[in-house]
Formats: structure tokens, C-alpha cells, sequence
């Protein structure tokens, strides 16, 4: 049994030696097991594995308290994750309470009357308490009268008939088209008047006056960049009106200078999505004026209307390379357009010779060999590129 045994032991060293000195003649790094699969061995031990891209679903990487990149158990730098969408900014709101609602006016007939009801019961109540001037009464005709004197009930009737008088006429308003009053009584909103012609407005309201009608703003030359970080200047004109002036007048401070405001920032974040141009690629850019004003005019939009503000229209007008880039772009411009216009006349040539040639061998005018032919498609080329360039 001992015997049998070494000399399996034996034969199995000797095969195992025959494999060694084998592999190490081919140079093959195998593992045989008992089924005789081999194996290789870099799929299985590899001192520098190559990175297998794995799907994985973008996540949002937080802040490291380290300096460096961060790294995984391997040691190698972690790949950077970007977020799955970009964050939700806060929509702006005002006050539920400010919304425009209808004020409360009266017609201005009834202000006349009122005054003039007002008025003539304050000269009542003078000639009755003998205090009419002289020369007023001789004016009006009427019979001298000493009166009863300016006594209580005297004082009472004149200060009521005068604050009669002055509530009805100084009620008075003139509303004009396209303009609207906003009401407030002792800081409290009390509605908006948007009525024309003369009317009466309680004169202890404090009014302001509102435009309402369609307006245009056309801005100066405001600095951008462009998706390529190229500085730009851009002129925007932007049509817009007030829809509600409760919000326009008592949501913000003021709302010209907040419309400016939203302009430049929605301005900034459309045009640094796009480049300027694409000079050797056909590609979005912002010479699209179509694409870039309509998605400039809805951001606008948004943001105006928490402050009633309607925006109609938001469109660039003029969209330029800053003074200090102007020279080198306009260098490339050209550059681009040499090389395009080269680039298609070099295809109609191209096109051309070809087109010559396949009608010269087609319809048997000459016979060709390979030496030929490239000498014939040399000659038409140099003629038909130096035609075309002149």
C-alpha cells in the first residue's frame, strides 16, 4: 500500500513539474482543477484591476469633514455623484390678505351735492347768526339783519354745514384710463378703484396712483456669461403690466425696481445654459432668439406673478461679446466661417469630379486604367477647386 501510494505521489509530482515547465515554455498563467477546466488566472488576480462602470442611481454626495477627494476601501479616489435634479427654489409670496378687491366710491354727482348742500347750509347758518360780511349781503340782495348772535346752536349748524362741505368736496376724485387708485385707510388695504370720470372717494383714505396700462421696459447693457463662461452684454426688452395693484403696491417696496431685478437674474440663468456660438458644430446656441426669449419670458413670469405683476413678453434684443473678448471672438467667427465655406467647396468639387468622371467611363468616351484615373481626378480637381475659389 505504501509503495502504490509513492508512486502515485510520484506520478502526480511528475505531472505536476511536466505542467509547470510547460506553462512557464507558453507563458499562460492556468489553474487546472479536477475537471480539467482551466481557468485564467487575470480573471481572477489582477494587481491593478481596471474600474467596471456599474449602473448606479445618481445620489446627492454631502459635505466630507476631510480636505482631500474622497476615497473608497480600495484607496482610490471616489467618484464624484451629481445630484438627480437640481434644487427647488422657493416660490416668493405676499400677504394672503393683499388681494385686489373693489373700493368703495360713490359717483361724483353725489360729492357735488353734498359740497354744495354743505355750502349753502354754512351761509345759512351765518345770516341767521347775523355773521354774514356786509358786502355779501348787499351782493345778494338781501334785507339788513342783525341776527340772533354766534351762539351754541349757531356754532353747531356752521360746523356742520362746513364739514359737510368739505367732505363733499373734498371727495372729489378724477379717475383716468389706464390708471387706478389703491385705498388705504390708517395702513389698512380698503380696495382698489379702477373707474374713469369724476368720482367720490372718502377723503380720509390715503390714495396712490397706479399705472395699469401695457408698459415696456428696455433695459441698458447688462453683463452676462454664456455656457462657456464668455463674458457677454445683453439689452432686454420686456412688456409687461400690473394685474393686481394691491400686490404691486402693498406686496413690495417697489415693483419697477423688483421687475429689473428679476430680469437680471432670470437673464443670468438662461444664457449661462447655452453658448454664444458654435463655431465648428451644429449645436443650440443663443442666437436662437425664439428659444431663448420664450424660456427667458416664462422664469419672468413666474417670479412677477406673486407680486402682480403679467409678464407678455421678455426678449433679447441684442446679444454681444463683452469689449475685452470682442476682438478674439470675432477672429474665431471668421476663422469658422473660412473653414465651413472651404469645407463646402471642397465637397462640390468632390462631387463634381466624380460626377465627370462616372459620365466619361459610363458612356465609353474613354478607357482608363488605375494611373489614369487618379492623374485625370488630379488635373479636374486642381481645376474645378481653382475655378470655384476664384
Amino acid at each position: 500500500m505504501s509503495t502504490a501510494s509513492s508512486h502515485e505521489c510520484s506520478d502526480r509530482n511528475a505531472e505536476g513539474s511536466m505542467t509547470e515547465t510547460e506553462s512557464g515554455a507558453r507563458g499562460a498563467r492556468l489553474i487546472h482543477n479536477e475537471a480539467t477546466t482551466e481557468i485564467p488566472v487575470h480573471l481572477l488576480f489582477r494587481d491593478d484591476p481596471d474600474p467596471v462602470p456599474v449602473p448606479m442611481s445618481p445620489v446627492v454626495v454631502g459635505t466630507g469633514t476631510g480636505t482631500g477627494t474622497g476615497t473608497g476601501s480600495t484607496g482610490r479616489p471616489a467618484a464624484r455623484r451629481m445630484p438627480q435634479r437640481a434644487p427647488v427654489r422657493p416660490v416668493p409670496s405676499v400677504d394672503p390678505e393683499i388681494v385686489e378687491r373693489p373700493g368703495r366710491v360713490l359717483p361724483g354727482a353725489a360729492g357735488v351735492f353734498g359740497g354744495a348742500v354743505g355750502a349753502a347750509g354754512t351761509a345759512v347758518s351765518l345770516g341767521w347768526a347775523g355773521a354774514l360780511p356786509r358786502i355779501m349781503t348787499e351782493i345778494a340782495g338781501l334785507p339788513g339783519y342783525e341776527g340772533a348772535g354766534l351762539g351754541p346752536v349757531q356754532w353747531a349748524a356752521v360746523a356742520g354745514s362746513g364739514a359737510l362741505a368739505l367732505l363733499g368736496f373734498g371727495g372729489l376724485a378724477r379717475g383716468r384710463t389706464g390708471r387706478a387708485w389703491v385705498l388705504t385707510l390708517f395702513g389698512r388695504y380698503r380696495g382698489s378703484v379702477r373707474r374713469a370720470g369724476l368720482m367720490w372717494v372718502n377723503p380720509l383714505f390715503l390714495r396712490r396712483r397706479v399705472d395699469v396700462r401695457l408698459r415696456h421696459w428696455r433695459s441698458e447693457p447688462m453683463p452676462a456669461v454664456d455656457a462657456n463662461g464668455v463674458a457677454l452684454r445683453v439689452v432686454v426688452l420686456v412688456v409687461w403690466r400690473i394685474k393686481d395693484t394691491a400686490k404691486a403696491t402693498l406686496g413690495v417696496e417697489d415693483h419697477e425696481e423688483y421687475l429689473r431685478a428679476c430680469v437680471e437674474a432670470d437673464m443670468a440663468r438662461v444664457l449661462s445654459q447655452l453658448p454664444a456660438d458654435a463655431f465648428h458644430e451644429d449645436a443650440p446656441t443663443l442666437r436662437n432668439a425664439e428659444a431663448v426669449g420664450g424660456l427667458l419670458t416664462r422664469r419672468l413670469a413666474a417670479d412677477a406673478e406673486p407680486v402682480g405683476i403679467e409678464v407678455f413678453s421678455a426678449q433679447p434684443t441684442r446679444i454681444e461679446y463683452a469689449p475685452e473678448v470682442a476682438a478674439a471672438m470675432q477672429r474665431r467667427r471668421i476663422a469658422a466661417l473660412d473653414a465651413q465655406h472651404r469645407d463646402s467647396v471642397l465637397t462640390s468639387v468632390v462631387d463634381s469630379v466624380e460626377d465627370t468622371v462616372t459620365r466619361l467611363t459610363t458612356r465609353g468616351l474613354v478607357e482608363l486604367d488605375d494611373y489614369e484615373r487618379k492623374a485625370l481626378v488630379k488635373d479636374l480637381t486642381v481645376a474645378f477647386y481653382t475655378g470655384r475659389g476664384e
